[in-house]
C-alpha cells in the first residue's frame, strides 16, 4: 500500500468553466490578441495546457466563450427599454465586451473575427431587422446596422471617456436620448 496522499481527480468541468470566465474578462479587458494563453491560465488558476484539451486553441475558447455569454435564450432587439438598460448597466459595470468592440476593431485571427461578427448580428443586427422587417420598413437591415451602430458608439465613447459628459452621465439621463435616437430609425 502507498502512504502518499492520493492525488486529487481534476474537476474538468470546473477547470473548464474557470478557463472560460478568465478568458471572458480577458478578452473584454484586453482583446484576443493581447490576451495571451498563460494569461488565461494563471488568471483561472488552471494549467494553460488545458485549453488545448477542451477547446482546441485559443481561437476555440474564444468562440466558446462568446456562445457562453449569450446562453441560449434569443435576445430581445435593442429597442426594448430594458434590454438597452441591461446592455449599457453590463457595459459600466464591465466594459465593451468582446462582440462589442469587434464591430471597431478587426481581430487577427479570422476564425475570431468571425465568431464575433455572427455573435454581433445574433444579439444585435438581427433582433432589430427582424423588428424592423415586421414593421414594414424599408431596408431593415441598414436601419438595424446604423442603429448598432450608434448604440456601440455611444458605448464606447462612454468607456472610453473622453467626450467628458457623456462619460458622467447617470443611465437615467442617457437612457432617453439614446432610446430616441435609436427609434428614430424605427420609423
Amino acid at each position: 500500500m502507498n502512504d502518499r496522499t492520493p492525488s486529487r481527480r481534476r474537476d474538468s468541468a470546473r477547470s473548464r468553466e474557470l478557463l472560460l470566465q478568465a478568458a471572458g474578462e480577458l478578452f473584454s479587458e484586453r482583446g484576443f490578441d493581447r490576451t495571451t494563453i498563460r494569461d488565461i491560465g494563471e488568471r483561472a488558476g488552471v494549467d494553460p495546457a488545458m485549453i488545448a484539451r477542451y477547446f482546441n486553441n485559443k481561437s476555440g475558447l474564444y468562440t466558446e466563450v462568446l456562445r457562453a455569454e449569450l446562453g441560449d435564450v434569443a435576445p430581445p432587439d435593442l429597442l426594448r427599454p430594458d434590454r438597452l438598460r441591461a446592455l449599457l448597466e453590463r457595459a459600466d459595470r464591465r466594459g465593451a465586451g468582446p462582440v462589442f468592440r469587434s464591430a471597431v476593431q478587426a481581430e487577427g485571427d479570422p476564425v475570431v473575427q468571425d465568431a464575433a461578427r455572427a455573435q454581433l448580428y445574433l444579439r444585435l443586427v438581427d433582433p432589430l431587422r427582424e423588428r424592423f422587417a415586421a414593421d414594414g420598413l424599408d431596408r431593415p437591415r441598414l436601419r438595424a446596422e446604423t442603429a448598432v451602430a450608434a448604440f456601440l458608439g455611444v458605448l464606447l465613447a462612454r468607456g472610453a471617456g473622453t467626450l467628458d459628459e457623456l462619460a458622467t452621465a447617470e443611465l437615467e439621463d442617457l437612457l432617453p436620448l439614446l432610446r430616441t435616437t435609436l427609434e428614430g430609425l424605427d420609423t
